[in-house]
């Protein structure tokens, strides 16, 4: 039997045969531990992590040192949820969260809220985006954190981060982005938007498995936050633990690819899906797009059928 059509592509993709091939040297030729600074083997590997936090940096228009290198997504919102409560803890005891975000939000919320925290969590409108009105009627002046994903991981909605980011700066809060989905698929400025934490990662974005980043914001205002793996203080004391240097290339590898194919390809992914979309309403009588179509990733289509 032939293997079906992938249409899984939120779940993850590909790695890109270009990625691979600027990977390939860095598990044989190139294997130095980047932490190895006595000789040229962590140099040249220290060296590979530095050009890549360059390219994922370039992509969100962020500075390099303002990109911390973890496992992936989850891990990245793992670290900012509890990293920045774990760091303000004596300012507030709140957050707040959408009622559809990832489980890895979701979860590390949860953990929050058996610890003591006060957790609340947004519900959306028919179209998947939060309502600001019910946003701000949410923040306290004992929120220290709120914490939003760019877009869905499964209706493809964007949240109106820059709308957001006002609404929590106006109480002093920090605003955290899940961005796994949004990386590479969407222009994303965190200037702009206005975002202090954005978490990212490669696979979502034809790079591998096992690498992702965090974005911290050093400045205006610096992010107060705390490590959560210890042990040798990697990262600049943020993520301890040796760099997967191959993982890390092919992250910055993919997001170098992106940031140059982003508005075409965006562009063509909407005509497949908008085409994808036609064709369904044209073969059968009740189709239902789940959300906004207005405000939704390029390459995303969640349908219900009538009956099914």
């Amino acid at each position: 039997m032939s293997r079906p059509i992938y249409l899984d592509y939120h779940a993850t993709t590909p790695v890109d045969p270009r990625v691979l091939e600027t990977m390939l040297p860095y598990f044989t030729e190139r294997f130095g531990n980047p932490a190895s600074k006595q000789h040229a083997y962590g140099w040249q590997a220290q060296e590979a992590v530095e050009q890549a936090r360059k390219q994922v940096a370039a992509l969100i228009n962020a500075s390099a040192n303002e990109i911390v290198f973890t496992s992936g997504a989850s891990e990245s919102n793992n670290l900012a949820i509890k990293g920045v409560t774990c760091a303000l803890k004596e300012r507030g005891d709140h957050v707040i969260t959408v009622a559809t975000e990832h489980k890895s939000v979701l979860d590390s919320c949860a953990r929050l809220e058996r610890e003591g925290w006060k957790v609340t969590r947004l519900p959306v409108g028919t179209d998947g985006i939060v309502d600001i009105d019910t946003l701000r009627a949410a923040l306290t002046d004992r929120t220290v954190l709120v914490s939003v994903m760019a877009a869905n991981n499964e209706i493809g909605v964007l949240q109106p981060l820059d709308r957001i980011a006002a609404a929590v700066h106006e109480r002093g809060a920090l605003l955290h982005t899940d961005a796994a989905q949004a990386y590479g698929k969407v222009p994303l400025d965190v200037a702009a938007l206005g975002v202090d934490l954005l978490s990212l990662t490669a696979h979502k974005c034809y790079g591998p498995k096992g690498a992702g980043a965090l974005y911290i914001r050093r400045q205006r205002p610096k992010v107060p936050i705390e490590c959560q793996i210890d042990g040798g203080g990697h990262e600049n004391g943020l993520r301890s633990g040796t760099l997967n240097v191959p993982g890390i290339v092919g992250l910055g590898a993919c997001a170098d690819i992106a940031r140059q194919a982003l508005p075409e390809e965006a562009a063509r992914l909407a005509a497949l899906r908008d085409r994808l979309l036609a064709g369904l309403r044209s073969g059968l009588d009740t189709v239902q797009v789940n959300g906004s179509l207005e405000r939704r990733l390029p390459h995303n289509l969640h349908v219900s059928f009538e009956g099914v």
